[in-house]
């Protein structure tokens, strides 16, 4: 079997979590260490990218980190431990992780089998042959910045329909995952994590329309103009664009995972300020 561990970057207390889990595994187990971490801990490492190999991704930190081992992981199923404050992807505490580790091995070594919950993630493509690495929580399209009368011109378009068109900072197309984030901050819905359902919002709009909340194998179309340059957003990458330009964003084929036990969502929630 092999492991893959991504702790957060300049966390000592997951680093040394990190070493504790690798100690602690079998030595029949592959152990990977991404660069920052084994770096930290003069040990060889692997690039998050690679992860996907793996059979079980182990995350330390917050949702952030988690987010990043998800870009490696594709496929494989992702155990999240929360270092951070609120936790909605991290569903395992520190005290409980080495434990909780242990048993998702042991179970996979008797089963070939890694309890988990699929959660979708979103791709954005342009007219220009271009695409985004896939969301976990959010898509978002926006102008060269924010702020009174920068922005850009938009037009959304919901299965071929138009939903609205206007001024704003940007279009943010978001999962019941990515709910509590970006969308949240904008103004969005929160969504239960089980719901099969993408939420639109516009940001900072002129004259915006609520939030829509669509079914998930919509096809969302944002034309963007009225700028020289855009940019498209993908959790924590970002994609320049020149305008004219239609970004489609729409439910990708491969979910992400998430592993047994997942994060208590109504106690995150309790957790918000």
């Amino acid at each position: 079997m092999r492991v893959g561990i991504v702790a957060q970057k300049g966390n000592s207390r997951a680093a040394l979590l990190a070493e504790e889990i690798r100690n602690t595994l079998p030595d029949e187990v592959s152990i990977r260490l991404d660069d920052a971490t084994a770096e930290r801990l003069d040990r060889e490492g692997s690039p998050v990218e690679e992860m996907h190999d793996c059979d079980l991704v182990v995350s330390i930190g917050g949702d952030g980190t988690f987010l990043f081992a998800a870009r490696g992981a594709g496929p494989t199923p992702i155990l999240g431990v929360n270092l951070g404050e609120v936790g909605f992807l991290n569903g395992v505490r520190p005290d409980d992780a080495v434990e909780t580790v242990e048993a998702v091995v042991a179970g996979y070594r008797e089963t070939d089998t890694i309890p988990s919950r699929e959660v979708p993630r979103l791709r954005a493509e342009g007219e220009g042959d271009w695409s985004v690495h896939p969301a976990l929580n959010e898509i978002v399209v926006q102008g060269p910045q924010r702020g009174h009368g920068e922005g850009l011109d938009y037009e959304v378009r919901v299965d071929d329909r138009v939903f609205n068109a206007g001024h704003g900072d940007g279009v943010l197309v978001s999962t019941p995952t990515g709910s509590t984030a970006y969308n949240l901050s904008e103004g969005g819905p929160l969504v239960h994590p089980d719901t099969d359902a993408l939420v639109v919002t516009e940001m900072c709009a002129a004259e915006s329309m609520p939030p829509l909340v669509i079914p998930s194998d919509s096809a969302v179309e944002i034309r963007a103009t009225g700028a020289a340059v855009g940019y498209v957003s993908a959790d924590s990458t970002r994609k320049q664009f020149e305008m004219p330009e239609t970004v489609r964003v729409r439910a990708d084929p491969e979910p992400t995972r998430i592993a047994e036990p997942s994060s208590d969502f109504f106690e995150a929630l309790g957790k918000l300020d």
